[in-house]
């Protein structure tokens, strides 16, 4: 093998490399991590909304959903794919439910706002994703 075909091969196996994970790339709504992530930071801003007690800690969200962002740009989606995902009005809607729906497995009932704040202060106490954003 020449110098040249030798180079040629090289770029050859590292262009498959990186196209192939593209072309088989799954839809970001189903990357659980950011997902989930993102339905996280929802549970903790609707707890913070309808429980006076708790807060949200603004900062520390903005960052998880920065850490968020560049692990689907790790992941090989692009700007204008992560960008689409995030400004989907159908998927937003269909994130909101989930997250309700886990806030009312949790024991939350909407109508009564002290349940927001018993489930807030058991997810600061039991240091999940969802108390790690509240405080």
């Amino acid at each position: 093998m020449t110098k040249t075909s030798g180079i040629i091969a090289a770029i050859a196996i590292a262009a498959t490399g990186m196209v192939s994970p593209l072309a088989a790339q799954t839809p970001l709504k189903d990357v659980a991590q950011v997902r989930n992530g993102i339905i996280y930071v929802g549970m903790a801003y609707e707890i913070s909304r309808k429980c006076d007690d708790i807060g949200a800690r603004t900062w520390r969200g903005l960052n998880y959903l920065q850490s968020l962002k560049r692990l689907a740009s790790d992941l090989g989606y692009s700007d204008a794919q992560i960008d689409a995902y995030v400004h989907d009005d159908a998927e937003k809607d269909r994130l909101e439910n989930i997250a309700r729906q886990q806030l009312a497995q949790l024991g939350v009932v909407p109508a009564e706002p002290a349940t927001y704040c018993a489930v807030g202060h058991a997810q600061i106490a039991a240091n999940t994703r969802v108390g790690w954003l509240l405080r």
